[in-house]
């Protein structure tokens, strides 16, 4: 497993009962994690003294319930990059925070390439992964089929001191974006897909990652360039292992382009057992 270990502003202090004790740069927050099925003591005071706690609905979905006035939204840090955390009507802040590890691998391809690479990041939400490329020279293209994600995003890139770099903001379904980028011959270097385990289409179609990530990747990788540096899958889908993920990548990818694979678990540091609590998994093809 990677973890996300250069965190400052986020902690994972404690996990048990199905559910996180987080500190959101120093605002504590409950919330649930289908991963956590194990029991163990809560003898940390911030179980009581949490400043949100989020309960799931029977019926889907859920709601926050606050112990004290918190700001609608406040800031966060990694390193250079801010992110804007606001807890959201589905648990979410905005910010996946074991994603870090992705941030600092793709910065440091993009980096250690000495040449200007573009890249494509599809289904990304806030635009974490975004900001870590264009901070690290990168021209960005971000897609996401929500309007208000992709605000959210440039509100980061503000924050940041990062909305003067070479970022091209989509809203679009990204499957129908990639087909069109393919008509048009856009070619990039890299590319970035976090795409939801499940979901519908602007249709009404069902979507569901299992049935449809082969079909995807071996779209997207047409928009590839001759040279490219990197393809990063993620999922947080339990039933789609690393292995399959990096399956799915070499398959499709090395037969053209060479290369190699890597997959793994992605994880955060729990402060309270010393143990590192499995968040979803990453397969990255480099050149």
């Amino acid at each position: 497993m990677r973890v996300a270990n250069g965190w400052e502003d986020y902690r994972l202090l404690d996990a048990s009962d199905g559910d996180r004790l987080e500190s959101w740069s120093g605002i504590t927050l409950i919330r649930p994690d289908p991963q956590i099925i194990w029991s163990t003591p809560k003898t940390r005071r911030e179980w009581e003294s949490a400043d949100g706690i989020y309960h799931r609905s029977k019926k889907g979905g859920g709601e926050w319930e606050y112990r004290k006035k918190l700001p609608l939204s406040w800031n966060i840090g990694y390193k250079e990059l801010k992110f804007i955390i606001r807890p959201t009507g589905f648990k979410h802040t905005g910010l996946f925070p074991e994603q870090a590890v992705n941030w600092d691998e793709m910065s440091r391809m993009i980096k250690e390439s000495g040449r200007q690479i573009s890249v494509l990041n599809l289904f990304a939400y806030t635009g974490a992964a975004t900001l870590a490329c264009a901070a690290a020279g990168a021209a960005v293209c971000h897609v996401d089929a929500s309007k208000g994600m992709v605000q959210w995003a440039r509100e980061n890139a503000a924050l940041s001191g990062l909305d003067g770099r070479p970022i091209r903001w989509i809203v679009d379904d990204c499957e129908k974006f990639v087909e069109r980028e393919i008509r048009r011959g856009r070619r990039y270097d890299g590319v970035i897909m976090d795409p939801p385990s499940y979901g519908r289409g602007p249709s009404g179609e069902v979507w569901k990652l299992e049935d449809s990530i082969y079909r995807l990747v071996s779209l997207t990788s047409g928009v590839l360039s001759d040279n490219p540096l990197f393809f990063i899958l993620n999922s947080y889908t339990a039933g789609l292992s690393p292995s399959v993920m990096s399956y799915i990548l070499g398959s499709v990818l090395a037969k053209r382009h060479g290369g190699e694979v890597s997959a793994d678990e992605i994880g955060l540091f729990v402060e309270e057992s010393g143990m590192a609590l499995p968040a979803g998994s990453t397969a990255i093809w480099r050149r």
